[in-house]
C-alpha cells in the first residue's frame, strides 16, 4: 500500500492538520504513514474505528509487543506508569491510584483554582501594558500550579520541569528527548525520596502510604513512573486546552460572543473545543498483539499504531459539518454515552481513559470564563507574527498566544 509521508507538507500540516486527516479519512479509516521520529507507523483516522482501537485488547500498550523491541529491558522508572502498561499490570496500577485520586479530592480544589486563575489574571493585567502571552501568564502556570499543590510539590523547579516535560511530549531530537526523560527521571526520583521523608497531607504522599486490601502498595520505580504521568499529563494537556481554546473563540467572534452573553454555555463551549482542536492530536503509540483489522485492512502483529483523537474530532460521520466551531453543539461530551451517541475523544475511550479528565474540564471552564469575564474585549495582539506551533504528532498547540485587551 501507499506510504503516506507527513514531512512532505511539515508546515502546513503543523499549522492546520486537519484537511490533510479529512482527506485520509475520505480514502479509508487507516492508513500507512512515515514519521520523522519513528519511521513508518499505522494511523487510525476514523472516529468510529478509533473508538474500537482505543478499546480493544489485540493493542497493546507495553512496547515490547512492538516488532521493533530488540529484548533490551526498560531504561527509565519514568516508563513504570500505567500508560504504558496493559491488565493485569495496569489494573493493578490504576486501582492503587484511584484509590487517592477521587472526585471529591478533584471536586475541593475547584475554590484553589479560582483563586490562582484570579492572582494569575491580576498579574496579568496589571500595569501600563495591555498585551501579554496568554501562554506564559494563563495557560502554563495555571494547571502547574494546581498539580504541584495536589500532589504536594510545591516547590518544582518549574523552569528545568517545563523544559524537559516540553522536550518529551514534543521532542526535537532524539539524544535530547533521551536527555530529558534521564534528567526528570532523577529528579522525580530524589522527589519521591523527598516525600518519603516529610510525608503530608497530599496525593504523592498518600500514594507512597496507600496499600490495597491485600498489602500490595507501589513500588519506588511505580512512584517515579505515576509522579511523571501525573506531572506531565496534568498540565501539558491542560496548557493548551486553554490555550486552544481561547484561541478558538478569537478565531470566531460570533461564538465568542454567544459566550460571553451566556457563560452557562461553559461546558459545552469546553466539550467543543476539547473536539474541535484538543490538545492530543494523537495517542501515544499502542501495539498490534496480532494482526489486527481496521476497516478491511490487516495490521500486522508487532505493528506500530497511533490513533488519531484529532482526526476522529472531525469525523462527519459522527459530527454533522465537523469543521464547524459551535459551542452550542450537542452530545460531544467524551466516553459518557450521553446524548445522541458516543462523543468525542480528547480524553481518550475504555481502559486508559483520562484520570485526570474532571480536573482538566474544571480547569479548562474555570480559565475561559474567568479570562473573559476580566478582558471583555480580548483580541489577538497585532504585529504577533506567525505562530509556532509544538513539534511532533503526540501534542496540539502553540508556544506562545500574545492577546491584548
Amino acid at each position: 500500500m501507499t506510504v503516506v509521508d507527513l514531512s512532505d507538507h511539515a508546515e502546513e500540516f503543523a499549522a492546520d492538520p486537519y484537511p490533510y486527516y479529512a482527506k485520509l479519512r475520505a480514502a479509508g479509516p487507516v492508513h500507512r504513514i512515515r514519521t520523522e521520529a519513528a519511521g513508518e507507523v499505522w494511523l487510525i483516522v476514523g472516529h468510529g474505528e478509533a473508538r474500537r482501537a482505543l478499546a480493544d485488547p489485540r493493542l497493546s500498550k507495553d512496547w515490547r509487543v512492538s516488532n521493533l523491541w530488540d529484548g533490551t529491558p526498560a531504561g527509565t522508572p519514568v516508563g513504570t506508569n500505567m500508560l504504558e502498561s496493559d491488565p493485569p499490570h495496569h489494573t493493578r496500577l490504576r486501582g492503587l491510584v484511584a484509590r487517592e485520586f477521587t472526585a471529591r479530592r478533584i471536586e475541593a480544589l475547584r475554590p484553589r483554582i479560582q483563586r490562582v486563575t484570579d492572582e494569575l489574571l491580576d498579574a496579568m493585567t496589571a500595569g501600563e501594558s495591555r498585551t501579554a502571552d496568554l501562554v506564559d501568564s494563563l495557560a502554563f502556570p495555571l494547571p502547574m500550579t494546581v498539580i504541584c499543590e495536589l500532589l504536594g510539590v510545591p516547590d518544582l523547579d518549574r523552569d528545568s520541569f517545563r523544559g524537559w516535560s516540553n522536550e518529551i511530549v514534543s521532542p526535537t531530537g532524539a539524544d535530547a528527548e533521551d536527555a530529558a526523560v534521564r534528567a526528570m527521571g532523577e529528579y522525580l526520583a530524589e522527589l519521591v525520596e523527598d516525600k518519603r521523608s516529610s510525608p503530608g497531607d497530599d496525593l504523592m504522599s498518600a500514594l507512597i502510604r496507600t496499600r490495597d486490601e491485600d498489602g500490595d502498595r507501589l513500588t519506588p520505580d511505580e512512584l517515579v513512573g505515576m509522579a511523571f504521568l501525573l506531572l506531565v499529563a496534568g498540565h501539558e494537556t491542560t496548557v493548551n486546552l486553554i490555550s486552544n481554546g481561547v484561541r478558538a473563540l478569537l478565531a470566531h467572534p460570533d461564538q465568542m460572543a454567544a459566550l460571553r452573553a451566556d457563560f452557562g454555555l461553559v461546558d459545552s463551549a469546553v466539550e467543543e473545543m476539547l473536539r474541535y482542536d484538543g490538545p492530543v492530536e494523537n495517542t501515544t503509540y499502542r501495539f498490534a498483539r496480532e494482526p489486527f483489522d481496521v476497516g478491511g485492512l490487516v495490521i500486522p502483529a508487532g505493528g506500530s499504531v497511533l490513533v488519531s483523537l484529532a482526526a476522529a474530532g472531525r469525523d462527519a460521520v459522527r459530527f454533522p459539518d465537523p469543521d464547524r466551531f459551535d459551542i452550542t453543539r450537542t452530545a460531544v461530551t467524551g466516553n459518557t454515552g450521553r446524548g445522541r451517541g458516543p462523543g468525542h475523544l480528547a480524553f481518550g475511550h475504555g481502559l486508559h481513559f483520562c484520570l485526570g479528565a474532571p480536573l482538566a474540564r474544571m480547569e479548562g471552564r474555570i480559565a475561559v470564563r474567568t479570562l473573559l469575564e476580566r478582558c471583555p474585549d480580548l483580541a489577538l495582539a497585532p504585529g504577533a507574527g506567525p505562530l509556532e506551533w509544538l513539534p511532533g504528532l503526540l501534542m496540539r498547540g502553540v508556544r506562545r498566544l500574545e492577546v491584548r485587551w
